[in-house]
């Protein structure tokens, strides 16, 4: 009611002028302020534009590998959380929870067993790398070296245990019964001449029983983060092999978020060419590109 009063009243000279006045500051200060915004930097406003992405990783090669991307990542507006985990339960169980919004550690038939076995639909999206299993020595230097009722560790969860059996079957340590292939359990050895003794354990904690056993069948991830040589392997599943494709690592994400422009985004970097590079390079044949 009192600006339509005041712009209704004549005004006096004084009053125009001082109108005038405040009219061309505010005009200056508006051209003030647009030349500041035309010459800020974009990097200003980034942090506030960027979308979060938390990724469950084991720690080598998996969070190692997701690191390498984080540049290009930002690049496409999104700042990648790894989050660690150092065993094979909690990545599916936090995907699940939604406390991460995909993971990376982990194949097919691992994923397949988890989903069975808990009723859960995770859901595969890229391929990534393949880790070489490898039988690695404990007490015995040789695998000609194991004793009669030599105690041989393996990893305890299904599908890397089968994947174990299978590699010691290769190797000429075991026969499995025929068919079993990646349902293989400590029960289907069918020949065993010098009556080994398989004793399960949990993957991550391979590497740290060598010294209580004669060999040790360890996942790749688990012997790059123990510091140990893929070449001290005595014998170890081969690049070419049908085990290279079975034992895929893949991203994986819940059904619902598997169309995220932001997660595709993240599955289109771990197809690149960059990062088969990185991978190649830095891995030297521990960590083998099947894309």
């Amino acid at each position: 009611m009192g600006r339509h009063t005041l712009l209704n009243t004549p005004l006096s000279a004084r009053q125009l002028a001082a109108l005038a006045a405040f009219a061309v500051g505010a005009l200056f200060a508006m051209a003030v302020g647009i030349f500041a915004a035309g010459c800020s930097h974009p990097e200003s406003s980034e942090p506030g534009e960027l979308v979060k992405l938390r990724v469950g990783a084991s720690p080598s090669p998996h969070a190692e590998i997701l690191d390498f991307l984080t540049y290009q990542l930002r690049g496409e507006g999104i700042e990648l959380e790894i989050v660690v985990f150092d065993d094979f339960v909690m990545p599916n169980v936090a995907l699940q929870d939604a406390q991460i919004d995909a993971n990376f550690f982990q194949h097919l038939p691992y994923l397949e067993d988890y989903n069975s076995e808990h009723g859960t639909d995770l859901t595969p999206l890229v391929g990534v790398h393949f880790e070489p299993l490898g039988i690695y020595p404990g007490t015995s230097a040789a695998l000609d070296d194991v004793p009669e009722e030599g105690r041989v560790a393996i990893p305890s969860d299904p599908t890397n245990g089968a994947r174990a059996l299978n590699l010691l079957e290769a190797a000429g340590l075991i026969s499995l019964r025929e068919g079993v292939d990646l349902y293989a359990t400590p029960r289907d050895i069918v020949d065993n001449d010098r009556h080994l003794q398989i004793v399960e354990v949990e993957a991550a904690q391979l590497p740290a029983i060598r010294a209580d056993v004669d060999l040790a069948v360890i996942n790749g991830n688990y012997a790059l983060e123990s510091g140990i040589e893929f070449d001290t392997a005595l014998a170890a599943e081969q690049r070419d092999s049908s085990a290279a494709v079975k034992y895929t690592n893949f991203l994986v994400v819940r059904p619902d978020r598997s169309a995220d422009s932001h997660i595709l985004t993240l599955a289109r970097l771990l197809n690149s060419s960059e990062l088969r590079d990185f991978i190649n390079d830095h891995y030297r044949g521990r960590v083998v590109p099947t894309f």
